[in-house]
């Protein structure tokens, strides 16, 4: 049996408390369907945003009631982008599990989605904060509108600033609101409220760089899906715009290739990616981002559940290492 990490033993008691709010508010009272909608929640999640949550809650002396309730919230949303995503990329398996795109049709996987948005949005109003509230609703759309321009733009960005607005949305977004909502619920001053709402940039797009070079380097059962699976799906992710910035030739075969409905003509590409710097160069940026939130935690109140959370962030790296 695995063992937990240590920030997550601190906060044990609490993210039980999180699992058992969500597992109560996603009854249908239908024992097949609420089986399966369950299992999203029990099949070996790391609830990384709950846990951040949870231990700013407590570096900050929050009301843990509230914060555990928003910790709901941010995993029911997550979950729900990953129900779409996973519809949308015609994923079969995600974290070793079936998905229900794999099992349900597309009809009944996008309202198994969209049931999870309104309870997550049920539970943020349930923090008793307008702020937090309207910080969740923009949230969604800002990662809806994320996944709509990747959708429209696949193959068309290759730098890297338009790179690092698409994964704000998609990831980055999510995180930072996490962090700043404990700040509003705990009623931080407005210098500590932006320090959390850097926090969770930072580390945002340190996961989900770190995500991006899984999708090349990562083992192809656990992720469900192919090895360099974003490239074939036209979407250019970190690792292909280092590689194809230095290889034109590589980007002018992508180009070519990507049109074709046989995709294994990519083979030779993304075996170019994984055996070139751009992996290296790609964990580098991630380790940028990941100091500039140590850096900041370094400005918190200093204690075990501090520790804790920099723990976290800096163990994000062992996906990869």
């Amino acid at each position: 049996m695995n063992q937990k990490p240590s920030y997550y033993q601190i906060v044990q008691k609490d993210i039980r408390s999180v699992e058992q709010l969500i597992v109560e508010s996603i009854q249908l009272e239908r024992p097949d369907v609420d089986l399966l909608l369950k299992k999203l929640f029990t099949s070996g999640g790391k609830r990384i945003r709950p846990n951040i949550a949870l231990l700013l809650g407590k570096i900050f002396d929050a009301d843990m009631k509230r914060i555990i309730t928003l910790s709901a919230a941010i995993e029911m949303l997550h979950t729900a982008t990953l129900v779409h995503d996973d519809l949308i990329d015609n994923a079969i398996f995600r974290r070793g599990n079936t998905t229900l795109n794999a099992i349900w049709t597309p009809a009944a996987t996008v309202l198994a989605g969209d049931y999870l948005f309104a309870r997550a949005a049920e539970h943020a109003a349930n923090t008793n904060s307008l702020k937090v509230m309207k910080l969740f609703s923009q949230t969604l759309a800002i990662i809806v509108r994320g996944e709509i321009t990747q959708f429209i733009e696949k193959n068309n960005a290759l730098n890297l600033e338009a790179y690092y607005k698409r994964i704000f949305a998609k990831t980055a977004s999510l995180f930072q609101t996490t962090t700043s909502a404990v700040g509003i619920i705990s009623d931080l001053p407005i210098d500590q409220q932006n320090s959390l709402e850097n926090l969770g940039h930072q580390v945002g797009m340190a996961f989900q760089i770190i995500d991006d070079i899984l999708d090349y380097v990562g083992n192809q059962d656990t992720l469900g899906k192919p090895i360099g699976s974003d490239l074939r799906n036209n979407i250019i992710t970190l690792p292909a715009i280092i590689h194809f910035q230095h290889n034109k030739t590589d980007f002018n075969r992508f180009k070519k290739f990507s049109k074709a409905e046989d995709k294994s003509s990519l083979d030779d590409i993304v075996k170019n990616i994984v055996s070139g710097s751009a992996i290296e160069n790609s964990l580098s940026k991630a380790k940028g981002f990941i100091q500039q939130s140590c850096s900041i935690l370094d400005t918190f109140p200093q204690n075990e559940y501090t520790d804790g959370l920099k723990s976290l962030v800096q163990g994000s790296l062992t996906r990869i290492l």
